[in-house]
Formats: structure tokens, sequence, C-alpha cells
């Protein structure tokens, strides 16, 4: 697992008294495991077993209490968009070809890619069913919109994997629909149980919104700075799975042209070697799936993630580019400007102990170590 971060003082104290009603989140999460599959309940009970840091319910809770609302209808919801989540992240990980997530194998290293998508299917619709159980029409109506987002913005980042010459404005595109757009529907979500106004909800929404992008940016630093203990799987894995982030977007606006050409040469490697470990883990996964128990196959002779390096340096090569142009730092700046922006948004609300957890958050997002 990878090492947590301490949250400050004011932070810490907050998620203590958030503590039972995020229990109830988790219980009402695992009561939608049931299935005449058992598949499903063991690979729906070790993803959630894995731990995770469950914002997005805090900030739904949180945003409905700032909007006056404490009754029971936040525990289903909430449940639903953290289930919403846990599905983007089977699917992620089938599209990323990851073997770690949170420190453990991830589901489709254990269960095949096939049985991984399949359990993603199953999430989504259990998270939709709850939805349509709670019977506000504009919730659902978020919810598909959240879902569309989130399904383009893989598909945008998709299709320019390995791709030095895209623009910063394709790199926000694609976080704010992959990682801002659930923030913000959990914070709008929270703000209509809570049957304040209309712009009201659009500022806890623009909230949501500019924690996502703080909380995005923040974890494409790390992946250049931190290790793998800290993050739960290997440093550097977003520059090898082809995601071009703020960090080499900065270094490539700021490199000479011989240094952009070598940046340009180490990407084309990997994704050459990409496509070479795709190809090889296509026939591993399918190995798995043929297994009836589904256990971990043996995959001794495949490339480790950890040890994808490009032999001739040229990884290290980029990787001291980011450092010189400050790619990891500046990126970290620009995480604290929306991590403001967080804050100019709820401004008008009254101060309370509430606001004060939903500043402490937003600050957090952009200060944490993993």
């Amino acid at each position: 697992m990878p090492e947590a971060t301490s949250p400050p003082p004011a932070l810490a104290a907050a998620l203590r008294r958030m503590a039972p009603n995020l229990e109830q989140v988790e219980q009402a999460m695992r009561a939608q495991l049931s299935s005449e599959t058992a598949l499903l309940g063991a690979l729906g009970e070790y993803l959630l077993d894995s731990g995770g840091k469950r914002l997005r319910p805090a900030l739904l809770f949180w945003a409905a209490e700032l909007c006056g609302y404490t009754g029971p209808r936040r525990v289903q919801v909430a449940a639903a968009v953290e289930l919403l989540h846990s599905a983007t992240l089977l699917h992620d990980d089938v599209v990323d070809m990851a073997e770690l997530r949170r420190g453990r194998p991830s589901a489709r290293a254990i269960w095949g890619n096939r049985r991984a998508v399949l359990a993603g299917d199953f999430f989504y619709a259990r998270a939709s069913s709850m939805i349509v159980e709670d019977g506000d029409a504009s919730i659902l109506e978020i919810f598909a919109e959240t879902i569309r987002q989130m399904a383009e913005g893989e598909l945008m980042q998709l299709e320019r994997s390995f791709d030095p010459a895209i623009s910063e404005a394709h790199y926000f595109a694609v976080i704010e629909r992959k990682s801002a757009s659930l923030m913000a529907a959990a914070c709008s979500v929270g703000a209509r149980l809570g049957g304040v106004t209309r712009a009201e909800q659009r500022r806890l929404g623009a909230f949501g919104h500019e924690f996502g992008l703080a909380f995005q940016l923040r974890d494409d630093a790390l992946d250049y700075s931190a290790g793998e203990t800290q993050l739960g799987k290997a440093p550097f894995t977003d520059l090898r799975e082809g995601k071009v982030t703020l960090p080499l977007l900065l270094t490539l606006k700021r490199a000479t042209t011989a240094e952009r050409e070598a940046i340009g040469r180490v990407l084309k490697t990997l994704a050459e070697r990409a496509h070479a470990l795709a190809a090889q883990d296509v026939s591993a996964s399918e190995e798995t799936d043929r297994t009836d128990a589904g256990h971990p196959v043996d995959r001794a002779d495949a490339d480790d993630p950890a040890d994808r390096t490009d032999a001739d340096g040229g990884l290290a090569t980029v990787l001291e580019l980011v450092r010189r142009h400050r790619g990891v730092a500046d990126t970290n700046a620009r995480a604290s400007q929306h991590v403001a922006r967080a804050a100019s948004a709820i401004a008008p609300f009254p101060d309370s102990l509430v606001k004060d957890a939903l500043l402490a958050v937003a600050a957090f997002a952009a200060d944490r170590a993993s």
C-alpha cells in the first residue's frame, strides 16, 4: 500500500467527524455487490478492501452539509458516486495495462482483462440503479453527463498517447473530463440535496472542478518526483504509458530544439515498447481468463513495470530535463492556483466547520505526498 500522507490538524479533525458517515457509505457499497456470480463479489470486495481516500463521498457530504442537508439520502448517492469511481478504476487499469493499484496487484492482473471490464460494467450498473432509486431526475442527469465526460476524456487521452505535440489546452480538456468532472459532480449533487439556488449549486460544482484539477496536477507531478512506496505503483508510470502530462508539457515548451528532439525519440521508443508489451499482455490476460479460479498466472517472463527503463538512459534524460526546466515545481504551482480558485468559489458561503473542512481538503490536494 502507498504511504499515508498525514493531513493537517483541521482536515484530520474533519475526517474523524466524517468517519461514521463514510462507514455507512462503505456498507452501502458492499450491499451492492450481491450477485449470482461469486466472482463479482470476490473482485468487488478486493477492490473495496484496497482502500482509497473516499474523497468523492466526503466532498458530497461536506457540500450537502454546507447547503443545509444532513439527511439519509446522502449515503446512497455518495455510495453511487464512489461505485462509479471504482468502475472507472477497473476500466482504466485495463486501458493502461496496469499491474498495480494502490500498492497491490490490480484486479485485471489477477482476474484478467475480460473479467475486470465486466466487473466495471457491473459497478456502473449498480451505481446507476442507486441513483435511479433516489428518484431525483436532476441528480440522474448530472450522473449521466459525468459518465459521458469521463469516457470522452479517456478516449481523448488514448488518441494522443506518446504525442509530444499535444497542447496544454488538450491536456486540460482531458483532466477536466477524466478527473475534475466526478469531483464537480459530487459537490453539485451535495448542493442539490441541500435544495439551494442554481447559483449556489454552480459554486459548489466550481469548487469540485477546481479541486479536481489541483488533485490531478499534484498526481501528475508526483509521478515524476515520488517513489513507488509513496505512489503505490512504479514511478514514471504515466510517462511509460504515453501520458504526456503537464510536467513534460512545460518542459517541452521551454526546451531547446535538440532537447525536444531527444524527448521525442524517447517517447517513440516507449511507444514501441508499449505496443510490444500490449501484445504480450493480451496473451497473458487470455491465459488468466482461461483459469477457472481466476488466480494470478505466472508472469515471471513478462516485463516488470518497474524495470521498463530505457537501456540507453533515454528515460533518465527526460527526467533530468523535467527537473532542469522546473516541470514538477511549476506543475505544483499550478495546482496551488486551482486551490485558490476553489476557495474563491465557496467564499460567499458563511464561515463554518464544514466550510473549513472543504478549504482544508482543497489545500491538502496540492500539498500531499501520495
